[in-house]
């Protein structure tokens, strides 16, 4: 039985473009309140302007320890409680390992291990004190096998598949589901740094997902009734593992 989503409220991070985005845009047309965070004021500013229903600006450097310690009471500030939040912002870094630099590593996994990991840990209590809620986090099918031509980043999934499970069973007595998906190759400004090879016969093949396919997978998971667990969505492209 799917459960209406009509008038909660829900903080999504990379609100601004792709999967955040597409999730930002499904919330909204099921009747949720969207806090939209995301580095790019400039693009929070002009998408607020030009979605329909109640989207939120917040403007945050998740990269930046005190701004991101800040967030949920940023959030709740605007909004009197979080029933959704989608821990969502990411960056990838493909290629050898010999082609990065520490600072690209760096910088990858506080934003995609710590970052999930402070904003889980801040958003927890607030849900526990409204009696639950749902968190989403965008994970990658990378989490469930080694993909070589992305080492860091797929280690940094695994990280978060991790995570996501062990939050999961910890928050299960408080009322609130943790769930993930992991999508496949996603046409997004993430693939930027794919291999050019890979991304050609990506193309070809039609082995690319569009970002709302991803935001489907979220509508199915935060619909469901209360006593049930979507803990993780795979979802890939048709023509993907013929590459």
């Amino acid at each position: 039985m799917a459960q209406n989503l009509n008038g909660k409220t829900a903080a999504v991070t990379g609100a601004a473009s792709g999967i955040g985005l597409a999730t930002t845009k499904m919330l909204l047309n099921n009747g949720v309140t969207v806090v939209m965070v995301d580095s790019n004021e400039e693009a929070l500013e002009r998408l607020v302007s030009e979605l329909p229903g109640k989207a939120i600006p917040v403007a945050v450097d998740l990269l930046d320890p005190e701004q991101c310690e800040k967030l949920v009471p940023t959030i709740l500030e605007k909004v009197e409680k979080i029933d959704i939040f989608h821990c969502n912002a990411g960056v990838y870094i493909g290629g050898d390992l010999s082609e990065t630099t520490p600072q690209s590593i760096d910088r990858m996994l506080n934003l995609n291990i710590n970052v999930v990991m402070k904003n889980i840990h801040a958003v927890a209590p607030h849900m526990k004190q409204h009696g639950g809620g749902d968190i989403v986090v965008t994970c990658s099918m990378a989490a469930h096998f080694p993909v070589d031509w992305e080492p860091v980043y797929s280690s940094s999934k695994w990280a978060v598949n991790c995570f996501v499970q062990t939050m999961r069973r910890q928050l299960i007595p408080d009322g609130i589901r943790v769930a993930q998906v992991s999508p496949g190759p996603v046409i997004s400004a993430l693939l930027a740094d794919w291999p050019e090879e890979n991304l050609r016969k990506a193309k070809e093949a039609g082995s690319l997902l569009d970002a709302s396919e991803i935001s489907d997978a979220i509508e199915y998971i935060l619909t469901r009734d209360k006593n049930v667990t979507i803990r993780d969505m795979l979802i890939l492209p048709t023509s993907f593992d013929r590459l």
